[in-house]
């Protein structure tokens, strides 16, 4: 479980570096054209580490639900977005509302599938996380 932890605290700061290098880009470039480059090297990393790995089409994806299959387009608007508000607002406020933003839909999709058991406490990490936000903005 702690690596689980560890792997899942290093994506977290793997986001960061990430919004933080394509927020330089954008600087030189715009939003879009960052978040194009984004997605085109991702896209040609990836696709040579599933053909090496034999497993480019998965079995029984052809039965995913078609929602299933709009995750890119939401990681567009994530990278899109990330690149045009680093510059705007810092990486450590753009961080902070981006968990904070997570927080909130995952105890909203927990609260959906009725796994309510802490709900309290993920809504109180929220507020913490918002409370965060507005003591640590800048002036």
């Amino acid at each position: 479980m702690a690596l689980i932890i560890l792997l899942a605290f290093g994506a977290g700061m793997l986001i960061t570096l990430s919004r933080q290098i394509n927020g330089r880009l954008a600087i030189e470039t715009s939003a879009l054209q960052s978040s194009f480059w984004n997605h085109l090297v991702g896209f040609a990393a990836l696709a040579i580490v599933t053909m090496v790995a034999g497993s480019f089409w998965p079995e029984g994806a052809g039965g995913a639900p078609w929602f299933a299959w709009i995750g890119g387009i939401m990681g567009v608007a994530f990278v899109g977005l990330g690149s045009w508000l680093i510059p705007r607002l810092g990486a450590a406020m753009t961080g902070a509302l981006l968990v904070a933003g997570q927080m909130l839909t995952g105890v909203v999709l927990d609260l959906a599938r009725g796994q309510n058991t802490i709900i309290w406490m993920q809504i109180g990490g929220v507020i913490l996380i918002l409370l965060g936000v507005f003591i640590s903005r800048k002036k």
